[in-house]
């Protein structure tokens, strides 16, 4: 019953992962958290168990929508390689910084964003502006996004989408490229959550670091192809639909982060 649950929810998050161009850590997160504490594991490794299998799983699905994605032509490789270095290292920091800090109030920042970043691209859809950001600005920016995602166990596509829109890049090409810059964030901070986690007394039988075996095999292979059917289906439909369908995402997220935080403060 365990691996049906990890692997319908490999198949939900997958499928967010293609159709939005996130990893699907917003919706593994939270739900492994809620399924390792019925499993009994010790409050001082479960969070960090969570965000350290979403991120390994994340590598899978990424992977499955940028192979997609790349066929349809929509990744701007060049932009992704620019923006790379940033966010590779933001990751790093997040992962060191998860480690020492619980992260969880972080939450109502990172719900404020989201809401507010749902709210422009509910009202202005087209974003026909575009901002010009320098090449040192650009990398401290992607640097915080890889930061707070490594934390939350997020591939970043959350804040990576509306971030490309600023920038003008139209909205099935910010998916796909937001998919791609997900990659470096699962990688360096699923690694960095092995190392951390490794030979740590309190995590529970078949866990390799922070990563939780059984969770992630049973969530990998079927996140892998729904990830694909996701990316299809974002080309298909029209932007305007997939870039409100986005922020209808985004406002669930930001509420659940802010009611998430807001209980922790309690």
């Amino acid at each position: 019953m365990l691996y049906l649950m990890f692997s319908c929810l490999g198949l939900f998050a997958g499928f967010m992962a293609g159709l939005f161009g996130i990893g699907g850590g917003i919706v593994m997160v939270p739900v492994l958290i809620y399924v390792f504490s019925l499993q009994g594991f010790a409050p001082q490794v479960l969070v960090h168990t969570a965000i350290g299998t979403s991120l390994a799983c994340i590598v899978a699905t990424v992977i499955s929508s940028i192979y997609t994605h790349h066929k349809k032509a929509a990744v701007n490789w060049l932009m992704v390689m620019q923006m790379t270095p940033g966010i590779a290292f933001g990751s790093y920091l997040g992962s060191m910084t998860a480690v020492f800090l619980s992260g969880r109030t972080l939450q109502l920042g990172i719900a404020v964003l989201m809401l507010l970043t749902a709210i422009r691209m509910w009202r202005d859809v087209e974003l026909s502006s575009r901002y010009a950001i320098s090449k040192p600005l650009l990398f401290f920016v992607f640097t915080v996004v890889g930061w707070l995602s490594a934390i939350c166990g997020i591939s970043g596509g959350t804040l990576n989408v509306p971030l490309l829109r600023v920038m003008g890049v139209q909205m099935q090409r910010a998916v796909a490229s937001a998919a791609a810059l997900g990659l470096p964030i699962a990688l360096v901070g699923g690694v960095s959550f092995v190392v951390h986690g490794w030979g740590n007394p309190l995590l529970p039988s078949h866990s390799f670091g922070f990563v939780y075996l059984p969770a992630f095999f049973g969530m990998v292979v079927f996140g892998a192809l729904a990830a694909r059917w996701g990316a299809l289906l974002a080309h298909r439909l029209p932007a305007k639909w997939l870039q409100r369908c986005f922020a209808v995402l985004l406002i669930l997220i930001g509420c659940h982060f802010l009611f998430s935080g807001m209980m922790t403060l309690l």
